[in-house]
C-alpha cells in the first residue's frame, strides 16, 4: 500500500454530534407535530453535522458518474453487450441519458469519467480522461485487475473530485456509473463483505432471463473460488472481483468525507462501493446516506447489513446515479424545511 493511498483512506473528520442533536431539537420547535417528517429528520441533522452548521449554503451539487468495461461480460452474464458502455458515455455526453435530464431539471452537474471505458473517447469533449486500462479482465478466468490498479483507480476517484472541487467547491454529491457486467462485479462483492450467499444476491439486472440468472451466479462463485479474494481486505476484493468505476466512486467517497460533503448513494453498484469503502475506513459510515431500494435484491442485503434505509423505494434499478439525485434533492428540501418553517413560539405571537 503506497502512502499516496495511505493518505486517501486515512483520517476522515468526525462529524458534529452537538449540531446533530440541536438540529433534531430545532424541527422539534417548528409548527408541525413532533417527529412527524420522520426520517428526514434524522437525515437532514446528520448531514447538518456533516457540514457543521444547521444553514449550509447548498449551491453545487454534483453527480460523479464513473464509466468503465468489465471483462466478465464474455461470460454472457448481461442483457446487453459491453459495447452500449461506450455508446451510453456518448449519450452522457450529448445530453441524452436519463442523468442528463433530471440533472437539467433540478439543477445539478455531472462529472463524466471515462476510467477504463473499452473504447476510445480521448478525442472526447466534457469527459474526464483517466483510463487505466480498457476494461477489467474477466475474472472469471484471472483477477480482474492487479492490486496497484485496484489502489490506483480509488485515487483517481479522489482525484477527480478534487480537481472539481478546485474549480468550484462542491457541497453535495451522488454516485453513478455505467458499465456493462457491474451488477456481476458489485453482487461478488456484496456477497463477500455480508457474508450473503451468491444466489441470495444475484438478481435479473437488466431484464436478464432465469437461465442467464444462473449462469451468471455460477460466473461469480467461480470467480471467488479462482481468485480467493480476502473477504477482510477490500483491496484484495476489488482487484480481483471488482471494477476501475467501483474503485474511482470508492475514491470519490472519501474525498467527498475529507471536505466534510454528504454523499448520497445509489443503486446495488454504489451499494458495493459503501460497502468497500467502510471496510477501508469504517468512520466513513458517518457520510453515507442512500437514496433508494434498487429493485436488485442484492441492494437490500447491502443496505441491511449498513444498517441504513432508503429514503424511497420505487423498484428502481436504472443506475447513472439516477436514484442519488432524487436523494440529494430530498436532503436539500430538508434543510429548506429545517431553515424556513415557522417555529411554534412565532405561531401563538401572531396576531
Amino acid at each position: 500500500m503506497n502512502n499516496r493511498f495511505e493518505e486517501i483512506i486515512g483520517e476522515i473528520p468526525s462529524i458534529d454530534n452537538t449540531i446533530l442533536k440541536d438540529t433534531l431539537n430545532h424541527f422539534d420547535k417548528l409548527a408541525k407535530p413532533r417527529k412527524s417528517l420522520g426520517k428526514l429528520e434524522e437525515i437532514v441533522a446528520r448531514a447538518a453535522a456533516i457540514y457543521g452548521t444547521a444553514n449550509p449554503a447548498i449551491d453545487r451539487k454534483v453527480i460523479f458518474l464513473m464509466a468503465a468495461d468489465h471483462g466478465v461480460t464474455n461470460e454472457q452474464v448481461s442483457a446487453y453487450s459491453s459495447e452500449i458502455t461506450y455508446q451510453m458515455v456518448l449519450n452522457f455526453l450529448k445530453g441524452g441519458a436519463a442523468i442528463n435530464v433530471l440533472a437539467r431539471h433540478f439543477g445539478v452537474d455531472i462529472v463524466v469519467t471515462d476510467i477504463g471505458v473499452n473504447g476510445d473517447l480521448s478525442d472526447k469533449n466534457g469527459i474526464i480522461h483517466k483510463k487505466i486500462a480498457f476494461g477489467t479482465n474477466n475474472m472469471a478466468l484471472e483477477p480482474a485487475m492487479s492490486r496497484e490498479m485496484a489502489e490506483r483507480s480509488i485515487e483517481i476517484g479522489f482525484e477527480v473530485f478534487e480537481e472539481s472541487f478546485a474549480r468550484r467547491p462542491i457541497d453535495l454529491i451522488g454516485l453513478g456509473e455505467m458499465g456493462i457486467g457491474n451488477t456481476t462485479a458489485s453482487s461478488a462483492i456484496i456477497s463477500l463483505l455480508t457474508g450473503a450467499k451468491v444466489e441470495d444476491v444475484v438478481d435479473c439486472g437488466a431484464g436478464l432471463p432465469q437461465d442467464t440468472v444462473q449462469r451468471k451466479i455460477e460466473v461469480i462463485k467461480k470467480a471467488i473460488s479462482l481468485n480467493q479474494p480476502d473477504p477482510y481486505d477490500a483491496i484484495s476484493i476489488l482487484a480481483k472481483v471488482g471494477g476501475f468505476e467501483i474503485g474511482g466512486l470508492v475514491g470519490c467517497i472519501f474525498a467527498a468525507a475529507k471536505r466534510r460533503v454528504p454523499i448520497v448513494m445509489d443503486g446495488l453498484i454504489s451499494g458495493a462501493c459503501a460497502l468497500l469503502a467502510l471496510r477501508l475506513n469504517p468512520v466513513i459510515e458517518d457520510y453515507l446516506f442512500t437514496s433508494h431500494c434498487s429493485r436488485e435484491k442484492g441492494h437490500k442485503i447491502s443496505l441491511d447489513h449498513l444498517g441504513m434505509f432508503p429514503i424511497f423505494d420505487l423498484k428502481m434499478f436504472l443506475g447513472e446515479g439516477t436514484g442519488a439525485i432524487f436523494g440529494i434533492n430530498f436532503i436539500e428540501a430538508g434543510f429548506k424545511l429545517l431553515n424556513e418553517m415557522t417555529a411554534f413560539d412565532n405561531l401563538r405571537n401572531n396576531k
